[in-house]
């Protein structure tokens, strides 16, 4: 949050005017908290998928915990689960509109992140 301070320290912005422009910030980092909410959205931009081919392309995510992001996700209107009527029953997930509206987020977290990469790795060399 260091960056939202300078932020704010130059918009001379302090007491309740300074949560008010917090919190949507906070909010949103409530919904994406943890390292798999948004590798799971960003799977999910192609199109809908199974279960096992979700969990096959975030790698490293236990069954368990994409259940239970994948639940998190669907409560927040960000991710749509269909079940069909088959044998055996198939279940796909994809991105709601909503869920797409975090485009632009992602893509910035993206660019920043290869960004970042260089930066680091160039000192670590």
């Amino acid at each position: 949050m260091a960056f939202m301070t300078e932020i704010l320290e130059k918009q001379k912005v302090s007491g309740p005017e300074c949560r008010n422009r917090m919190m949507p910030v906070q909010d949103a980092l409530d919904i994406l908290h943890g390292k798999w909410k948004l590798l799971i959205l960003m799977s999910l931009s192609d199109g809908p998928m199974r279960f096992k081919e979700i969990q096959r392309q975030v790698e490293g995510i236990t069954a368990k915990m994409l259940s239970k992001e994948l639940k998190d996700l669907e409560i927040n209107e960000l991710v749509a689960r269909t079940v069909y009527d088959t044998t055996p029953v198939a279940v796909e997930y994809t991105r709601t509109p909503y869920g797409h509206s975090l485009k632009k987020v992602i893509d910035e977290l993206h660019a920043w992140g290869l960004q970042h990469r260089k930066r680091v790795m160039r000192k670590s060399n």
